[in-house]
């Protein structure tokens, strides 16, 4: 039997928003529960809108004030597409590249990773998560964290990493650069942050 906090929150949610719960075990789990304990159910507008809310926060591991200051710089900013400016806030915090570029396996681990002091940007070595990063920036391994245990199987990992196109990476010197930013595409998320917006727009 599948337990444990974020496995709850999983279910509840009724999507696979945890790295530890994007196995065929999970999915197996949801269609057996019938996706989650009442998710079957007619949701209300609100409903709806608390559901994509609480999948996008956990995603990316935000506390709800956090996550709402995020929302709001996004509808704040009045250039571009307000769900294109939330979603590149959001994938641009250091923690999220860092995941991205497979340098973490979970995103609390690379959160934690950078909190550490593991990763330099531009060269100089931080330990913000939310720090946010812009084209032309070069993120790498800081120098003494090179050789660390944390990093022992570096190689192998990254043979199964698929680095998105807007970060170009040179895992020969373990480098990365930021190239272009992140495009929303709904499809290729479990939120929809169109309905987030909707939620804070109340």
């Amino acid at each position: 039997m599948i337990t444990g906090p974020k496995y709850k929150i999983a279910r509840r949610l009724g999507a696979p928003i945890f790295e530890k719960t994007q196995g065929q075990k999970f999915a197996l789990h949801l269609e057996r529960r019938g996706k989650t304990r009442g998710f079957s159910k007619p949701k209300s507008e609100f409903g709806l809108q608390l559901i994509e809310k609480q999948k996008a926060r956990f995603i990316y591991g935000l506390g709800e004030r956090q996550f709402a200051n995020t929302v709001k710089a996004g509808l704040g900013n009045k250039s571009g597409n307000p769900t294109q400016n939330i979603f590149e806030i959001l994938e641009t915090r250091l923690d999220s590249v860092v995941y991205r570029l497979g340098l973490g396996t979970t995103r609390s681990g690379s959160r934690q990773m950078v909190s550490h002091g593991h990763i330099s940007v531009n060269g100089r070595r931080v330990n913000t998560p939310s720090l946010h990063v812009k084209v032309g920036d070069k993120i790498e391994i800081a120098g003494r964290s090179q050789n660390k245990g944390l990093f022992s199987t570096f190689d192998e990992r990254m043979k199964d990493v698929t680095v998105p196109s807007w970060l170009k990476f040179d895992v020969a010197t373990r480098t990365a650069e930021i190239i272009g930013m992140p495009i929303y595409v709904k499809s290729e998320n479990m939120f929809d942050l169109n309905t987030v917006i909707e939620f804070y727009s109340r």
